[in-house]
């Protein structure tokens, strides 16, 4: 009997160690930001696009009853266009149900699925979807826009078609596509008839005032002017885009980015008839991965200045692009009589294919008729590296550095940079006013 109470006291001291190990395990979790320390990617520039998935798995762990847990779930609503008198068939103006689908959605207290179904096309007039809104709202486009090409819709504002304006916690997805219908506007503009007044076009589709904000997965296609703008925006990803227009399409940059900070652009295939990315005055913390560009006008930082206008441009990363037949690679464009600078810039394991002025400094830039009057200021360049670049030039010339007098380019760097004529003869160099440092392979290199 005496035995049986010494190995009873015994149990009871094992389980009460194992379930006092188990509570510790159990609350002695990962830190916050363990995920970001693994992966080296800044998961809080969206906390609410990846707290969802954190927030399930605690739950599922909390409660083992899986019908209780489907209970507590937040179950988003879905709005549908078609419920608010869309046709879809491609010639009934859509405008009005689009408006009063996101009118809805927008004052929803839950998560709203906006959907435009496949297999229909929607015609819409410039439309305006206007924030603050109440909820997190995913914008599912499976089917395709379609702009008005009557150039009178457009008199209220000819500078936009479709504006998501100061929207927070946006998804804009699908797979579907967003049609610009823009051949109207290219025919009428003075780029392409000289005898034509020189007039603003509407940009596809643009964010204003837009935090954490994600655009994937979608087709963007003959844009009006520019395809797709942020402006005034912070915490951005871009990803999984292919934006199109013909080659001869004026102005019809890809993805513009205005005065946005801490933006994210991967994975897009751009050819369009102007930049395939052009990031302009107040932008930072930019990067853009894994882009493939052509044809166009390459990726460029600018134009910067115009006007006297004072500019700033600072931490950009374009690392991994493939550019072809495009009329310029990578590059930097100034105007004479301006101020600020553009610094702290990295273009790296860059190919060019057939490109003219693959790597281009031009502090000269003068987009007018009448030439530019000499000046003696302008934005300053400096902290720029070149790394890992090779290819063919479509031009004699495969670096050209065009710096300023006044204010000469400072810091430039050029590490393993290969780059030869098209067909296979030694390319030129210019190197005007510049502070130039040069390790590794260089080709061609300054004297």
């Amino acid at each position: 009997m005496a035995l049986g109470k010494k190995y009873f006291f015994l149990f009871i001291i094992i389980i009460t160690g194992l379930c006092s190990c188990v509570c510790s395990l159990h609350n002695d979790n990962l830190p916050d930001d363990y995920i970001q320390e693994e992966s080296g990617y800044d998961y809080r520039a969206f906390p609410w696009y990846f707290s969802p998935i954190i927030h399930q798995e605690e739950d599922e762990n909390n409660n083992n009853n899986s019908t209780n847990f489907k209970k507590m779930r937040k179950v988003a609503a879905s709005v549908n266009v078609l419920n608010f008198g869309a046709k879809g068939d491609g010639s009934t103006d859509d405008s009005k149900a689009f408006q009063d689908a996101w009118k809805e959605a927008c004052s929803t207290t839950t998560d709203v699925n906006f959907v435009i179904p496949h297999n229909k096309s929607y015609l819409l007039k410039p439309v305006r979807f206007p924030g603050p809104c109440n909820s997190h709202i995913t914008i599912q486009i499976a089917g395709t826009i379609v702009a008005s090409d009557d150039r009178s819709d457009y008199s209220e504002d000819e500078r936009h078609w479709l504006i998501f304006d100061s929207v927070e916690n946006l998804v804009v997805q699908g797979g579907g596509t967003i049609n610009g219908n823009g051949n109207i506007w290219w025919q009428n503009s003075c780029k392409i008839n000289k005898n034509n007044p020189c007039k603003n076009a509407p940009t596809a589709l643009t964010f204003y005032k837009c935090t954490n904000l994600v655009v994937k997965n979608l087709k963007i296609e003959n844009a009006q002017q520019i395809h797709l703008s942020f402006e005034r925006c912070s915490d951005v990803e871009a990803s999984n885009l292919l934006v199109r227009a013909p080659e001869k399409s004026p102005n019809t940059d890809g993805i513009h980015v205005t005065r946005t900070q801490n933006i994210q652009i991967s994975t897009c295939t751009i050819g369009t008839g102007d930049d395939c990315i052009s990031i302009v005055s107040g932008s930072e913390k930019v990067r853009a991965t894994g882009i493939i560009c052509g044809p166009g006008h390459g990726i460029s930082i600018g134009s910067l200045g115009s006007g006297n206008s004072e500019a700033y441009v600072s931490d950009v990363v374009v690392n991994g692009a493939k550019l072809s037949g495009t009329t310029n690679g990578v590059r930097i464009k100034t105007w004479q009589g301006g101020s600020g600078n553009a610094s702290n810039i990295r273009f790296q394991n860059i190919e060019m294919q057939n490109v003219e002025n693959p790597i281009i400094i031009d502090q000269n830039y003068c987009d007018q008729d009448e030439p530019c009057k000499e000046q003696g200021s302008n934005v300053q360049v400096k902290n720029v590296v070149y790394q890992n670049i090779k290819g063919t030039s479509a031009s004699d010339v495969a670096i050209d550095f065009d710096c300023s007098k006044s204010h000469p380019c400072q810091g430039i760097v050029l590490q393993n940079v290969n780059l030869v004529e098209e067909n296979g003869g030694k390319a030129e160099v210019v190197c005007k006013n510049v502070d130039l440092q040069s390790s590794g392979t260089v080709s061609p290199s300054c004297p």
